[in-house]
């Protein structure tokens, strides 16, 4: 029945990341600082049907294009994203993340002896070991990170 469904309505210029794996979104809005104090609208979908992943969550954000420091630690925490931008309420590109073999600058390493936290400008490097489960090694001390440690970190980070 078309009166049953939900919608929300598209938006003109911004960002749609779409296939997060559901109850991530909120991750996926820390990663990108959402407060909701923003001037701009950010509609949040979560747990909706999925015929690829079962069940999904969406984020669209008007006005915004995202950095890809944010694109790279969405793919570490919804390697199934999709990100869409959007211009005149059209898609004008749309793109799968993609894992990067490096994170650079944007995860601390575990270990507080690694010359990364002890030492000024020294930038964190991790190699990407593992997609699933995801596991990263330090490029100087060769700790592991895993999604958890990585989620511990964006709790933080906000």
């Amino acid at each position: 029945m078309e009166e049953n469904k939900l919608r929300v309505r598209k938006i003109e210029e911004g960002t749609v990341i779409d296939h997060i794996p559901r109850g991530r979104s909120l991750i996926v809005l820390k990663i990108l600082g959402v407060t909701g104090n923003e001037e701009n609208t950010i509609a949040v979908l979560i747990n909706v049907e999925s015929k690829k992943l079962g069940r999904k969550d969406i984020v669209k954000i008007e006005r915004r294009e995202l950095t890809e420091d944010e694109v790279n630690l969405i793919a570490l925490v919804a390697p199934t994203a999709t990100i869409n931008i959007i211009r005149n309420f059209q898609v004008v590109k749309k793109y799968r993340v993609k894992l990067p073999r490096e994170i650079r600058h944007i995860l601390r390493c575990v270990n507080p002896t690694c010359v990364t936290n002890s030492e000024k400008n020294v930038e964190t490097v991790f190699e990407v070991i593992c997609r699933d489960p995801l596991k990263l090694k330090c490029a100087y001390c060769w700790s592991y990170l895993t999604l958890d440690d990585i989620l511990s970190q964006l709790e933080e980070m906000r």
